[in-house]
């Protein structure tokens, strides 16, 4: 997990998505076990399917901690997981794959949250 957060910090763009203060209060309010879930809610409808019609514009640029993780984490879309994490595209996400996306968005919320 290190080492993928690591290369990411990396990019001048993935590095430039940092969690804003209202971020913060909401996932102080919700409780990191809430924002998993829907980590876990996000991926699943919107990126583990095989076919996403509007794959690459999938992922709002604002409005959830997860969404801009997505972004800083390069889980946003297919193109960019596969780029990133090697994880092939037009296929199904596995339930193991989906666990690992999850992980590194957890991750990198934990880390901005420090």
């Amino acid at each position: 997990m290190n080492d993928i957060l690591d290369r990411l910090s990396k990019s001048k763009f993935r590095s430039s998505f940092h969690l804003k203060e209202k971020d913060i209060i909401y996932i102080k309010e919700k409780g990191i076990d809430t924002i998993r879930k829907h980590a876990y809610d996000f991926i699943k409808k919107r990126l583990a399917p095989e076919y996403i019609p509007n794959d690459g514009k999938q992922t709002p640029m604002h409005g959830h901690p997860v969404f801009i993780s997505e972004h800083a984490t390069a889980t946003c879309c297919r193109d960019c997981l596969y780029k990133w994490h090697h994880i092939a595209k037009n296929r199904e996400l596995t339930n193991e794959e989906i666990d690992y996306i999850v992980n590194v968005i957890m991750a990198w919320i934990q880390k901005e949250m420090k």
